[in-house]
């Protein structure tokens, strides 16, 4: 008879091991525009390494999801495998939402539609607004501005050249300078073969419920925003603008620039595990 690893542990041991896996703590990690899931490969192998379960979701036109960043118009649409992802996890299963600039907006919306899924929810230089895009004020906190830089988009438009762009990219001559200035070459080099066009006019419709009920039941949703200081896209002012429209319940520093991911990973890392063990230590 074939006696498997798991079947010759003691009893004991076995409901240890079960427990354990039961109370290991899930990261799901969202892009922002023009990324992938290729973005976090840093952090997932530290969490991976020490004993962490970490997915990492490509939104529609990101990473290796095929549809064409003109096609989608709306943010239901752009967001749909998250939310997918996370109507498919067991009712009693929570995660924490980790969203990179616009992965802000993801993880916000999967808060409102999932908020007895989300245990804790991590800002990582991230668009942070709790109702999304209603105003210009709104646009003004939450969109990058990058004028100072000159014409640095590569626009798409995929409705006519009449019509407001549908996509977005930053040109591979600006990348390092915008969004990798303070991250190693190789991995500015390895973000200007993967990053791909975003779909900029379903992003800025972003827009959620300002229903109370559902207002509520977000706010019981522990938040952490994590600041970048030499930040280029989404500025150190526009952070604690929205910091201080929204208050989350604590902001943590990385002397980095907007991709943590690649220029400060260990630091990224510890400040993650530092706010998940937060969460566990109160509950």
């Amino acid at each position: 008879m074939l006696v498997t690893t798991e079947e010759a542990l003691p009893m004991t041991l076995r409901e240890e091991k079960a427990d354990m896996k039961q109370k290991q703590q899930h990261f799901v990690l969202i892009h922002g525009i023009s990324g992938g899931s290729w973005c976090w490969y840093k952090i997932r192998c530290l969490m991976e390494n020490s004993g962490y379960k970490v997915s990492c979701v490509d939104l529609k036109s990101a990473g290796i999801d095929r549809s064409d960043a003109n096609s989608i118009l709306s943010f239901d649409d752009y967001n749909k495998p998250l939310i997918d992802f996370m109507s498919a996890l067991p009712d009693n299963e929570q995660v924490i939402l980790v969203g990179h600039s616009a992965g802000g907006l993801s993880v916000t919306q999967a808060t409102y539609k999932f908020p007895n899924k989300v245990k804790l929810v991590v800002y990582v230089a991230a668009t942070m607004l709790k109702f999304g895009f209603w105003t210009d004020e709104d646009l003004k906190d939450g969109v990058p501005d990058l004028s100072e830089f000159g014409d640095v988009y590569e626009l798409g438009f995929g409705m006519g050249n009449d019509k407001s762009p549908t996509s977005a990219v930053v040109k591979k001559e600006f990348q390092r300078k915008i969004i990798y200035h303070l991250s190693p070459h190789e991995d500015s080099t390895l973000a200007a073969m993967l990053l791909r066009a975003g779909p900029i006019q379903a992003i800025v419709s972003a827009r959620f419920t300002q229903k109370e009920e559902a207002e509520k039941e977000v706010d019981k949703v522990r938040r952490v925003y994590i600041k970048t200081l030499h930040d280029r896209v989404v500025k150190p002012d526009q952070q604690v603008t929205m910091i201080k429209k929204w208050p989350p319940s604590d902001v943590y520093v990385l002397d980095s620039d907007h991709s943590p991911f690649f220029s400060t990973p260990f630091l990224l890392f510890g400040l993650l595990v530092k706010a998940a063990a937060f969460d566990v230590g109160c509950n």
